[in-house]
C-alpha cells in the first residue's frame, strides 16, 4: 500500500520577536511535524530556529538541518538545493509533514520559494502550504511609528544590491523605498541620500524584532560603520512629483454627497 505524502509547510516566524509569531505557526510547531531549518554550514546557528526556541518551543527529536551556503556559484548552489529537496522529499514520502522554519515571511525573499520548487521538480504532486508572517520591514515601520504608505502613497521593496543607479531612479518613482540587505552599499546609499537631501527622511533598522535590534534615525552617523547582514533602510521622499491618478474606480464627490 502506498503511503500518503506528507505536506510541506513554509512556517513564517516573523522577523525575530517570538511575540510576532502567528497562532497558525505556533499550532504547527507544537504538532507532530518534522522540523527543518536553514543553516549556512553544518552545525552552525540558524536564525529561524533561534526564533522558535526563544518562543519557548523545544527542538523535537525529529529535525533536520538544510544547508544553504552563502555563495553565488550556481553549480554549488544547485548541488545543495538538490540535496535539500531530496532530504525533504524522503521525509514526505514516509507520510510525515515537513515544517520549514523561515524568519520573516515565507513568501517574501525567502529560501522557501526555491525549496518548494526544488521539491516539486522531483515530485510535482507534493502539497505545499505557506503560513504567512510579519516581514522585517513591517516590524521596522511599526517600531518607527511611521506608516510605510499612507492614502495614495506608492511603495517599492527592493534588495539594495540592484545598485545605486537603480535606487536613485526608484527614489523618483516611489513615495517610500524599502531597501533590504543594505550592508555592502550602505556608504554609497548614504552619499546618495545626502545628494538628494533625504537623510532626514529615513531610518535604518538592524535585526528587526530580535533582542539585538538597533534603530538609527541619524543615517549619516552610520557612514564607515560595519552593520549586520540583516539590515534595511526605509526612505521617504516627501518632495516626489506625482503624476495624475486615474480615479475611475472611485466614487465621484458629487455622488458621495448625494
Amino acid at each position: 500500500m502506498n503511503t500518503k505524502l506528507g505536506t510541506l509547510y513554509g512556517v513564517s516566524l516573523g522577523p525575530g520577536d517570538p511575540g510576532l509569531m502567528t497562532r497558525r505557526a505556533w499550532d504547527l510547531l507544537t504538532g507532530p511535524g518534522h522540523w527543518t531549518y536553514p543553516v549556512r554550514k553544518k552545525n552552525s546557528d540558524s536564525y529561524a530556529l533561534d526564533i522558535a526556541l526563544r518562543a519557548g518551543l523545544e527542538l523535537p527529536a525529529e529535525h533536520s538541518e538544510l544547508h544553504f551556503p552563502m555563495t553565488h556559484d550556481a553549480e554549488i548552489l544547485a548541488r545543495y538545493w538538490l540535496d535539500a529537496a531530496q532530504t525533504v522529499l524522503a521525509i514526505l514520502q514516509r507520510g510525515e509533514d515537513v515544517l520549514f522554519l523561515v524568519e520573516g515571511d515565507a513568501s517574501t525573499y525567502s529560501t522557501f520559494g526555491h525549496l518548494q520548487r526544488s521539491v516539486r521538480a522531483l515530485q510535482p504532486e507534493v502539497t505545499v502550504e505557506v503560513v504567512p508572517g510579519v516581514s522585517s520591514f513591517h516590524a521596522a515601520a511599526a517600531r518607527s511609528g511611521e506608516p510605510l504608505a499612507d492614502v495614495d502613497d506608492t511603495i517599492a521593496i527592493v534588495p539594495a544590491g540592484y545598485g545605486i543607479a537603480q535606487i536613485e531612479r526608484m527614489l523618483s518613482d516611489f513615495d517610500t523605498l524599502v531597501l533590504l540587505k543594505v550592508k555592502p552599499l550602505l556608504d554609497d546609499i548614504i552619499d546618495l541620500l545626502r545628494r538628494r537631501d533625504l537623510l532626514a527622511h529615513g531610518w535604518f533598522v538592524e535585526k528587526a524584532g530580535a533582542p539585538e535590534e538597533r534603530m538609527v534615525h541619524d543615517i549619516a552617523s552610520l557612514e564607515g560603520q560595519k552593520v549586520n547582514y540583516l539590515s534595511l533602510l526605509i526612505i521617504k521622499n516627501p518632495g516626489r512629483q506625482r503624476s495624475e491618478m486615474q480615479r475611475g474606480c472611485r466614487k465621484k464627490k458629487d455622488s458621495i454627497d448625494e
